[in-house]
């Protein structure tokens, strides 16, 4: 077995139907997916990058592969099923150039990683696994995931969990909230968006909502709020990580790309323990974030290194 270290994701491959106009009626094809754009955007960063999916015969899953061999993602621990049809995300175009999203189709809801399918030898050199809740309303998916935190928990592998709320999937919202705090509970760091805290916290109100997250034992929390930076959340304490200003072409994938960042921070540096590697990573993240957030797209908007470097 090679002994080279990697980081480890698992999730769902979407793929995005994208609007060529804001006429909406022709669509071009990408690959999509929030653990699919960290897990790629970690490749582009030129860390070795392994993907736990699920993927089917067809022509689409066939583009989903493609993709992510192309972008150097290693899918030697994902499933394959000849029944499995993708998750389709079409997203419309308004006359702003914003983006919407328009339609949600899932045809094969039911066929999932299972625990059984997670092989306990993926996790044996991950530096960090990450996920996010995206796909935890599903049952099977549900207890995939917490096999999967088990495992890596067991391996002593660093536990990245992007909240990634998404209500309109559950059956309520309250069985939304439980879950992605159960999980919360069991991560080394965890990403959240300003909205999403008032979502988890239940409260409108910026500082009680720190207060009320900073009971929980998360030993990182990043909380990133667009253009103003990122609060991280360390031993009691808020380090604020700001991000040099840029006029933003489109927003998505930008979180992921932040996500990207860490896991590069952490890979080569370990878990930042210090407040002043607190702060050099979520600034290494929000660097990324800002840079995918000057170009259209998710994926396709991945920073590069050399184009980190090149800042």
């Amino acid at each position: 077995m090679s002994q080279t270290r990697y980081v480890l994701s698992y999730g769902d491959a979407f793929v995005d139907y994208i609007a060529r106009s804001h006429e909406n009626k022709e669509f071009d094809l990408y690959l999509g997916g929030a653990t699919v754009n960290v897990a790629a955007g970690a490749s582009r960063l030129g860390l070795p990058s392994r993907f736990i999916t699920i993927t089917g015969d067809d022509e689409v899953s066939d583009f989903v592969r493609a993709q992510m061999d192309e972008e150097g993602v290693d899918l030697q621990h994902a499933v394959f099923a000849p029944e499995k049809r993708a998750t389709s995300v079409y997203v419309h175009l308004t006359e702003e150039s914003d983006r919407i999203f328009a339609n949600y189709i899932d045809p094969t809801p039911d066929i999932q990683v299972k625990p059984e399918h997670l092989q306990e030898e993926a996790f044996e050199q991950a530096v960090t696994f990450h996920f996010c809740s995206g796909t935890m309303f599903h049952p099977v998916a549900l207890e995939t995931t917490r096999r999967a935190v088990e495992l890596a928990r067991d391996k002593g592998v660093l536990l990245s969990f992007d909240v990634n709320v998404r209500p309109l999937r559950w059956e309520s919202e309250e069985r939304c909230r439980e879950t992605i705090i159960e999980f919360m509970n069991r991560s080394h760091m965890v990403k959240m968006t300003r909205e999403e805290m008032y979502f988890l916290m239940e409260t409108e109100d910026f500082e009680e909502g720190i207060e009320r997250l900073q009971k929980y034992s998360i030993p990182l929390v990043f909380l990133t709020d667009g253009e103003n930076g990122t609060i991280c959340l360390v031993d009691g304490q808020q380090i604020h990580a700001p991000v040099t200003p840029v006029v933003p072409v489109d927003t998505t994938g930008a979180g992921d790309a932040f996500i990207a960042g860490v896991l590069y921070h952490v890979y080569h540096y370990g878990f930042p323990e210090t407040h002043a590697d607190v702060l050099e990573c979520a600034m290494f993240g929000n660097k990324l974030g800002a840079l995918c957030a000057t170009k259209q797209g998710a994926l396709t908007a991945m920073p590069r290194l050399e184009e980190i470097e090149d800042l």
